[in-house]
């Protein structure tokens, strides 16, 4: 075949593409003919909600486990009073107790996260207590003021008794941030 020969129905090719293109967007300021538009505009499904596609029934899975969330470090400490325990002797606070900027933002994340069941003086008679929910040790306590600063970081990572886990919403740092200003509060006293 020449040269010729084999550039028409290259031609006559892009033509048909071009024209095709053209049918399905004839108004360049609207979206042409949309193919499998359930994956373009799937419905989300609320976090709480009943789920038929999970065997438990529930939308919001648990992680596997395993799994680190981006931006995380892995925590390789269980859960339990032994586990936290190790952490108390193996991890030290990375914040410097006279570190005022540090102490600040730890007060300020103590006042999201903390106020609410301890109070702000760290009594353990937040709004939530004056609603009705048993109310947690003070912070002020021997057992409170003994405990090592890795354990605390290991109860705000993973939770203990009725204090739920903290490291979904506070980073890593953030967490020590907390310890500092909890160590301020109990300096400071009730």
């Amino acid at each position: 075949m020449s040269a010729a020969g084999w550039r028409v129905p290259a031609v006559a090719g892009v033509l048909g593409l071009a024209g095709l293109w053209a049918l399905g967007r004839p108004d360049a300021d609207r979206r042409g003919f949309e193919v499998f538009t359930e994956m373009a505009y799937s419905q989300a499904a609320e976090a709480f909600s009943p789920s038929e596609v999970f065997a438990d029934g529930r939308t919001l899975q648990p992680l596997q486990p395993g799994v680190v969330a981006a931006g995380r470090l892995p925590f390789s400490y269980g859960e339990g009073p032994d586990e936290a325990k190790r952490a108390g002797a193996e991890l030290t606070s990375p914040v410097a107790a006279d570190d005022a900027a540090a102490l600040a933002e730890g007060g300020r994340l103590f006042g999201i996260y903390c106020v609410p069941c301890h109070d702000a003086r760290g009594n353990g008679k937040g709004k939530v207590v004056l609603r009705g929910m048993l109310p947690p040790p003070s912070l002020h306590g021997d057992r409170a003021r003994a405990i090592a600063d890795g354990e605390i970081f290991h109860i705000l990572t993973r939770g203990q008794g009725k204090m739920r886990a903290y490291a979904g919403q506070l980073a890593e740092h953030e967490r020590w941030l907390v310890i500092a200003h909890v160590r301020k509060l109990q300096q400071e006293g009730p």
